[in-house]
């Protein structure tokens, strides 16, 4: 190989195109000593309307723990598994719950006063500060050795185009909330950036093709195979995306009051095509950084696919003595479960690419939820289920806190980094430091 002093220097003297040139940068064997280190994930995974703690929370403190219902599809995971039970959103102010625990849950500081009504509260605005994966996702743009194409992406599923304080979770800075992709076309086009609309998928494998044979003998055999692997990934995303192509995406509009549900029957498939790219934009190196947001705080899906008729939030509203109701939202969290295990499978089923381990032992996957519970509104107990090795956190436990404030935790994510901030969000809910027990 000429001498060149990066990888970026070389493989644009070969003229790598920019949709392959993430991926290519993986290679071990076009690896230089000063950029070879341990590449950390972390993703926020989301879903709504609280869970039905019984069925959520283990019983038992520690590694000798037993997963109740909703989380058992995680059970090939349980060694990697870190719940955080008693961690609580303090924040408060402006907004009603629904709405303080979507755009708090991620920022840790309050939001601005507005005119987005909702429930019984007053009205509100968005959030008035950064969110804690764009605060990562800045530090590790701001480095050479840990910037990326991409540094985040915002996935989302059955995300209503309407913009309000309920449907938003990640924010670039205080009131500029993002919106997250949740049309899988339009997701494939920003990685891959060679088609123009649904309608016309373009294939982007002859540039992949192309690059490999501009690449020929200065890589090995062993990441020729990689490379051949991701055109193949390419293609099989293209011919799904083409044969989805009439797919309704399906928006829910948000609403506080049940009965305004759009047909969402294709939300399993699109979770699935959303998750496979997501995984795949790791792979390729395109970012660091993930969310992705199963429908909304407030969210009304109707998962028919699981014979549950009733939209999620009007169902979360049901007293916990309403057997049939509680049944049904414990099928709902379990469904939402399965799609966490498929995207942790996927991740433990990728090697990395420089060979250290899998994806998964090199990423932390969140689930969380905008409440603790539905009917009670409560923002104690937010759920929060970590799973993967990212951060180096010692997992494969159960861990019970006395009401800590979230803010700790996402001081944690941070720290996890090498980043370490003093506070984040509301300097208030910060002066304990990071969440104790996690390492």
């Amino acid at each position: 190989m000429p001498a060149y002093s990066t990888r970026r220097e070389f493989l644009r003297h070969l003229g790598v195109s920019a949709a392959a040139l993430p991926f290519v940068l993986n290679l071990p064997s076009l690896a230089f000593a000063s950029e070879n280190q341990r590449k950390q994930r972390l993703v926020v995974l989301f879903s709504p309307n609280g869970v039905v703690p019984k069925n959520f929370w283990p019983e038992k403190e520690g590694a000798d723990f037993e997963l109740p219902e909703s989380v058992t599809p995680l059970a090939p995971f349980k060694d990697r598994l870190l719940f955080l039970k008693g961690v609580c959103d303090k924040v408060r102010g402006d907004g009603d719950n629904h709405m303080r625990g979507m755009g708090c849950l991620l920022t840790g500081i309050e939001l601005f006063p507005g005119n987005i009504q909702g429930g019984s509260h007053t009205p509100a605005g968005w959030a008035s500060g950064l969110s804690i994966d764009q605060e990562i996702k800045n530090f590790l743009q701001a480095k050479p050795e840990t910037r990326t194409r991409f540094g985040s992406l915002e996935f989302g599923v059955m995300v209503p185009d309407r913009a309000d304080t309920w449907t938003r979770m990640v924010y670039a800075a205080g009131n500029k909330p993002v919106s997250p992709i949740d049309d899988p076309y339009q997701m494939f086009n920003k990685l891959y950036g060679n088609m123009k609309d649904q309608a016309a998928v373009r294939s982007i494998l002859d540039t992949v093709q192309a690059d490999l044979k501009k690449l020929g003998s200065n890589v090995t055999a062993a990441d020729r195979q990689l490379l051949e692997e991701h055109a193949t990934f390419v293609r099989s995303m293209e011919r799904e995306l083409a044969a989805a192509k009439d797919l309704d995406v399906g928006h829910a509009v948000p609403t506080l009051e049940p009965g305004i549900r759009e047909e969402n029957d294709n939300m399993p498939q699109l979770t699935k095509m959303q998750v496979d790219l997501l995984v795949q934009s790791f792979v390729a190196d395109f970012n660091r950084i993930a969310t992705l947001q199963l429908t909304n705080s407030v969210g009304q899906a109707k998962m028919r696919w699981i014979d549950v008729e009733e939209g999620h939030h009007e169902l979360s509203h049901e007293p916990d003595n309403n057997e049939e109701a509680q049944a049904k939202l414990t099928k709902i969290n379990k469904w939402y479960c399965e799609q966490l295990a498929y995207l942790c499978q996927k991740l433990a089923d990728t090697p990395e690419p420089d060979g250290n381990g899998s994806l998964l032992d090199n990423t932390l996957v969140i689930w969380t939820n905008e409440l603790g519970k539905g009917n009670s509104h409560t923002l104690d107990d937010i759920p929060f289920l970590l799973v993967g090795g990212g951060l180096d956190f010692k997992m494969g436990r159960s861990l019970q806190y006395k009401r800590a404030s979230h803010n700790r935790l996402l001081l944690s994510l941070a720290h996890g980094f090498g980043h370490h901030l003093e506070t984040f969000g509301n300097p208030e809910f910060c002066r304990e430091g990071v969440l104790t027990g996690l390492v």
